[in-house]
């Protein structure tokens, strides 16, 4: 049986890649493993998303399905923003934190199903979301973000046309009563709600 990415605790052959990759104008090195997503490059959509996102220093940003820690360890290097970096993947969590030692940065990394384990509210919350785990587990994603946002916080998220983006959309609108499309990319969207 092949293991998914989000899955707590992946057995598969460990096959470890170093990437080097140059994320917002800076170059980062990341290691890689089986049992995490994309771990042979930063995926497109991520890369299209992080490309959106221009946050204030010293806001708090919550990556939401971290995997290995592109995402949040590039955005606390280099817009100095305070990440916090969760995903429900044990593996990828290792892989964050030698990650962000490796790239000298210092952001909270823990596991959580979800927002099980989150207590806090900050000002942005990101995510890949894991489209395998099924469509419950991504508008859980999208639902629950309300909570964890503090007032004017938004939720930006990357999710492919044919892999839900419209149904995401319509979701997003009806919790937030506010959805923009900011980008489309080869059939990527990244969409971004605000909490008013």
């Amino acid at each position: 049986m092949t293991q998914m990415y989000y899955e707590e605790n992946p057995e598969s052959q460990h096959d470890y890649h170093d990437l080097s990759v140059t994320l917002l104008g800076e170059t980062f090195q990341f290691t890689t493993d089986s049992g995490v997503f994309s771990k042979k490059m930063i995926d497109f959509g991520s890369q299209v998303l992080l490309g959106t996102l221009d946050f204030e220093k010293g806001s708090t940003v919550l990556d939401l399905g971290c995997g290995y820690g592109p995402l949040g360890i590039a955005l606390a290097k280099v817009q100095g923003v305070k990440a916090t970096l969760v995903d429900v993947n044990k593996r990828a969590l290792e892989l964050t934190k030698k990650n962000a030692l490796a790239n000298h940065v210092d952001v909270a990394v823990f596991q959580s199903s979800v927002y099980e384990n989150i207590t806090e509210k900050f000002d942005h919350i990101i995510s890949n979301p894991p489209i395998r785990a099924g469509k419950d587990v991504v508008h859980k994603i999208l639902e629950e973000a309300f909570d964890h946002l503090n007032p004017k916080g938004d939720l930006t998220v990357v999710i492919q046309k044919k892999q839900g983006a419209p149904s995401a959309k319509a979701k997003m609108q009806a919790v937030f009563g506010n959805v923009e499309t900011v980008k489309k990319d080869k059939g990527y969207y990244i969409l971004r709600s605000t909490k008013s």
